[in-house]
């Protein structure tokens, strides 16, 4: 790793192996499956929560639920409920939220860039494994 790297010490001694290394944290707060799809679809700016479950292709109300209310709590989305019947609420993101999308962008165009690679290196193990068990069951 290169200096200046945040999962590194001054001493370039590694980090991120401890709980409350920065990096690590910040990870783990991005590393579920629908989190960095939401503040995604967020991005444009406010939704309603049928908006968002439609957007987010295959996510179920208590999921898309449970990721709001974490987001929330990390300060990353503002839920607004609008005093009228039927009740309205818009989720958005904070300033913090927003401050994310900068990296999350880079991170997604490293993945459209990428993910041919990785497909292909799937591909490739995945065919060497079944390989590998063909020759295991033959005499």
């Amino acid at each position: 790793m290169g200096i200046g790297n945040p999962m590194e010490t001054k001493d370039r001694t590694a980090r991120v192996h401890t709980a409350a290394c920065p990096a690590r944290r910040t990870l783990e707060l991005l590393s579920d499956k629908w989190t960095p799809l939401v503040l995604y679809v967020l991005a444009d700016g406010a939704h309603r929560f049928n908006e968002l479950q439609r957007r987010c292709d295959g996510i179920s109300r208590k999921m898309l639920t449970q990721t709001l209310r974490g987001l929330q709590r990390d300060g990353l989305v503002h839920r607004t409920v609008y005093p009228v019947v039927p009740p309205h609420t818009e989720y958005n993101l904070t300033h913090l939220g927003e401050s994310l999308m900068t990296p999350l962008a880079g991170l997604c165009a490293w993945g459209a860039l990428h993910l041919p690679q990785i497909d292909a290196a799937r591909r490739s193990a995945d065919g060497a494994d079944v390989d590998k068990r063909v020759l295991e069951t033959v005499p």
